[in-house]
């Protein structure tokens, strides 16, 4: 456990230095969950100064884009220094942000096997339904996931996993090019209608943030739920 903790600890110094260098500001808090294959890195208290002024100025899709941009830019990077720090042999890299929170995450997934034992549900909590209501969102956003995956990390979030959820003309939308677009337009409706199934009612806890991602190439779509403290 300290040996986990230190390397959190570095992992989350070098998500705040990252930040600080390419963004100008760093978060005012970093917390970094390893359950391999994934590893999640929530980070606080982060917009910088000049973003703020966008979002006064209502240009928050700008600000958006410039962060994904950024964060396209900067995967290879980041792998590197996840594999230097803690020799975490990263394949998938997925970014998403809240303005409003000033909050984001960084989710990043290895090579390593799921191991369902590791990310075993409480039983107090229905996974089953928890997982239907995922679908019956991804059916009034896209379409039923061919599969959909869901693992409790850690008393405060949970990791989601769908493929095949790309609908015929979001396919034509990303060979024509318009990725960023459509990325930017599926961000607010996915957050609309997990928000419709009532998930909360189905954990028994407050959901605190939502954040989205998606690999298209690959036709993935992660979710981090990141709750509140248990009362």
């Amino acid at each position: 456990m300290p040996k986990e903790r230190t390397t959190q600890t570095e992992i989350g110094a070098y998500a705040s230095t990252l930040l600080r260098k390419h963004f100008g500001k760093g978060p005012t808090s970093v917390f970094v969950t390893i359950k391999k294959p994934f590893v999640i890195i929530h980070f606080r208290g982060f917009l910088a100064p000049m973003e703020k002024i966008l979002l006064r100025q209502n240009e928050s899709k700008r600000v958006l884009e410039t962060r994904d941009l950024l964060m396209n830019d900067l995967k290879a990077e980041i792998i590197l220094e996840l594999w230097k720090i803690a020799e975490l042999d990263i394949k998938e890299l997925y970014a998403d942000w809240n303005l409003e929170k000033e909050s984001g995450v960084i989710i990043g997934v290895t090579s390593e096997k799921i191991s369902e034992e590791a990310l075993k549900w409480p039983e107090e909590v229905d996974r089953e339904a928890f997982t239907e209501a995922i679908n019956e969102a991804s059916i009034k956003a896209e379409k039923m996931p061919e599969e959909t995956a869901a693992y409790w990390l850690n008393d405060r979030s949970i990791l989601v996993r769908r493929s095949q959820i790309l609908v015929e003309i979001e396919k034509e939308l990303i060979k024509s090019g318009f990725i960023e677009p459509l990325k930017l337009a599926k961000r607010p409706l996915e957050q609309k209608v997990l928000k419709e199934v009532q998930l909360e009612a189905v954990l028994k806890r407050t959901i605190s943030e939502t954040f989205v991602d998606w690999n298209f190439d690959s036709d993935l779509g992660y979710i981090v739920f990141i709750l509140d403290s248990p009362k």
